[in-house]
């Protein structure tokens, strides 16, 4: 079974017999079988009202799995940035292990849907406070020297094949089930291969930085940036070439094809069959 948890804590558009903004709780997995859900008051949205409800939920995910006492998840990702202190906080009070991270996939999902379906229907809806405020992004750093890949190069690999891939030995990498996103198998998915002959240990170190999804930057010059993280951004390559950028931009628009899909991987030589990471990732618009 999976042991990954993803939670996100913030107001949602809805509002009390006070008009106040409700607060609520989500925790999944990463397959969308444990969904978890509870509100409160803005008074009450604080690191103690998330410890013990941490705790609510973390019985009921026993009781549905049949999990001893004692059995908690390996580890809680969450995304949101202005909540970092408070979830930490309340997540270690918990004794439980948080990882700021985007590659929450099964919750940005669960999340879309309840803006889309739940949150309208109910009767306080307020849909000008459905849009929560953008932090603006850092500016890029670049890799350390050691860490910078040979080369790179676009390429592609169908869903079909992709499904599998929980099945391949690698030194590094994630590859989250996403059972809900219910792809035709013939789904092209675009992905960028990293060569290096220092390709573990490049592969160690992006396994630490918990790699969220590639993008383009534009200005003020062309780059391909990783995502990683709550909010790190990191250049991987400078595209000073019109056939560079136009690569980039053709892989950008193949993302959108595979509704946000793609992946990147690690390799010493394209000779080589064995990969040394491979990580599946997603560019999400989150609420």
């Amino acid at each position: 079974m999976d042991r990954i948890w993803e939670l996100d804590f913030y107001s949602r558009p809805v509002v009390d017999e006070n008009n106040k903004k409700i607060w609520e709780l989500l925790i999944c997995d990463r397959q969308l079988q444990f969904q978890f859900s509870k509100t409160c008051s803005g008074a009450e949205a604080n690191a103690r009202w998330l410890q013990a409800a941490l705790g609510e939920a973390l019985g009921e995910w026993q009781q549905q799995f049949g999990l001893a006492a004692d059995t908690q998840p390996d580890r809680v990702r969450f995304f949101r940035r202005a909540m970092s202190a408070i979830i930490t906080r309340g997540g270690t009070a918990a004794g439980l292990g948080m990882l700021a991270s985007r590659r929450t996939f099964a919750l940005c999902h669960w999340l879309r849907e309840r803006h889309a379906h739940v949150y309208p229907s109910l009767a306080n809806y307020q849909a000008e406070l459905a849009e929560a405020p953008q932090l603006l992004p850092p500016a890029p750093e670049p890799l350390p020297p050691a860490l910078m890949g040979d080369r790179w190069q676009v390429t592609a690999l169908p869903w079909q094949e992709l499904a599998t891939a929980h099945e391949w030995q690698l030194p590094f990498g994630d590859i989250p089930p996403l059972p809900f996103l219910q792809l035709a198998p013939d789904t092209i998915i675009p992905g960028v291969i990293i060569y290096s002959q220092r390709a573990l240990p490049l592969a160690g170190w992006l396994s630490g930085l918990e790699p969220a999804y590639l993008s383009l930057e534009s200005e003020p010059q062309p780059l391909l940036i990783l995502d990683s993280g709550a909010s790190d951004r990191w250049v991987l390559a400078r595209l000073r070439t019109e056939a560079l950028r136009g690569e980039i931009t053709a892989f950008m628009e193949a993302c959108k094809a595979s509704r946000g899909l793609h992946f990147i991987a690690v390799q010493e030589k394209p000779q080589q069959e064995q990969l040394q990471g491979f990580w599946l990732l997603q560019h999400l618009s989150v609420v």
